[in-house]
Order: C-alpha cells, then sequence, then structure tokens
C-alpha cells in the first residue's frame, strides 16, 4: 500500500508540475526575466503550492502519527549555516541559467528533450560532489582534531 500511495503521489505531483508550466524551461526563465518578457503565472503556481503546503502540514501534523510510519521524522536544526546557504544558492543559480528544478525535471524527462537529460545528468553529478566533498570534510575535520 505504501508503494501504490508513493506512486500516486509521485504521478499527481508530476501532472502538477507539468500543467503548471514548470517543466517548461522557457516559462521558468520568462518568470525570472522581470525586465524583459516577464511572466508572473508562476507566482500563482508558487502560491498555491504554499497555501497547500501550509494546510497539509496542519492537517497532517494533527494526528498522533503518520499512516504508514511509527511517528514523524522531523528536522530539528534550524541554524543557518554556510552549507544552507551554498546549497540554496546553488540551486537558485543553476535554476536560473538552466529554467531547471529538479522538480521540474523529473517529469520533464518524459520530454525526451536532450537537454533536460542533460540536466538530471548534471544534478546527479552536482548530488555525487557534494556527497564526496561532505565525506572529504568531515574526514579532514576529524584527522585535524586527532
Amino acid at each position: 500500500m505504501r508503494l501504490l500511495s508513493t506512486y500516486l503521489i509521485g504521478v499527481i505531483f508530476g501532472v502538477g508540475i507539468s500543467i503548471s508550466g514548470m517543466a517548461n524551461p522557457a516559462k521558468v526563465l520568462n518568470f525570472f526575466d522581470v525586465a524583459g518578457t516577464f511572466d508572473p503565472s508562476l507566482i500563482l503556481v508558487m502560491a498555491s503550492a504554499f497555501v497547500t503546503a501550509f494546510v497539509g502540514f496542519r492537517l497532517v501534523l494533527g494526528r498522533k502519527a503518520p499512516i504508514f510510519e511509527d511517528g514523524f521524522k522531523l528536522p530539528t536544526r534550524r541554524d543557518i549555516d554556510v552549507r544552507l546557504v551554498g546549497g540554496s544558492a546553488v540551486f537558485g543559480i543553476g535554476w536560473g541559467i538552466s529554467g531547471f528544478c529538479p522538480g521540474g525535471a523529473l517529469p520533464a524527462l518524459g520530454t525526451g528533450r536532450i537537454e533536460v537529460f542533460y540536466f538530471v545528468g548534471a544534478l546527479l553529478a552536482g548530488i555525487a560532489i557534494a556527497n564526496f566533498l561532505q565525506g572529504f570534510a568531515g574526514r579532514t575535520r576529524s584527522f585535524v582534531r586527532a
């Protein structure tokens, strides 16, 4: 049942991303082009996502536990560090340059356009590099402290 639920949530998300235009890099880039061909329609997409998440979290977190788990696994850190700011900056720069964010690129793979595959390949390479650097930094810190 968990797998079916996960699949249906993914399908709904992918269809929503496709209908909203978030899988179309030209539409996304026009949203960022405030001095040129600005397209404000994605503000509605973001606002509806915010409202949906706000209501959804209130409803879900009002329960004692999730349906398929024993308890909620919520983040406990609230500090703003270099990794958070750096990751946010890289995400924003990549989104602004390519017109794709990971959530919009995955459904766009179904279009078969080569630039989507390039983006997803670069995304996976970036994740691998970040994981390597994070592991390297952890080993370096422990070595220096010894």
